[in-house]
């Protein structure tokens, strides 16, 4: 009988609506990441003798990918094209969930980075980088005589 113009329940959706607000203010990126769901999607891990970097991006031409380290900060940029019909006068899009055009990530690494010893490979579509450590940083075993 009685229609409300609120959804039902306004609670949840004023919580949603926190939640997107504070992802959208969200800046502080590090090692720990984002959890903001940004393209390419992140996974960010280290071991004693490396931080490890994977970027879950398919259909990239890694031509278009670029990398930079500069003072403790990776940033990741590139393109990726559309896959949608182009310049057809007929062509209709329906549903269009992939994303395409200019990314840009930024990742703030730990001090002990050596920015001299990074490689970056791209297969599968999973572009790949690690970082050594200097070897300074690394845990040693002295012995006690």
């Amino acid at each position: 009988m009685f229609r409300s113009l609120f959804p039902r329940d306004v609670f949840a959706e004023l919580d949603r609506l926190q939640r997107e607000m504070q992802q959208a203010f969200d800046t502080t990126p590090s090692i720990r990441g984002v959890g903001r769901g940004g393209y390419p999607a992140l996974n960010v891990g280290g071991t004693p003798r490396s931080v490890e970097i994977y970027a879950f991006a398919p259909g990239l031409d890694p031509s278009k990918v670029e990398l930079n380290l500069e003072r403790g900060v990776l940033t990741i940029t590139g393109e990726r094209a559309s896959g949608l019909p182009a310049g057809e006068e007929k062509a209709a899009v329906h549903l269009n969930e992939r994303f395409a055009g200019r990314f840009r990530r930024v990742l703030s690494l730990p001090d002990d980075i050596d920015p001299n010893a990074v490689t970056a490979t791209y297969r599968d579509g999973v572009l790949h980088v690690s970082i050594k450590r200097r070897e300074a940083a690394q845990p040693r075993r002295i012995q006690v005589h």
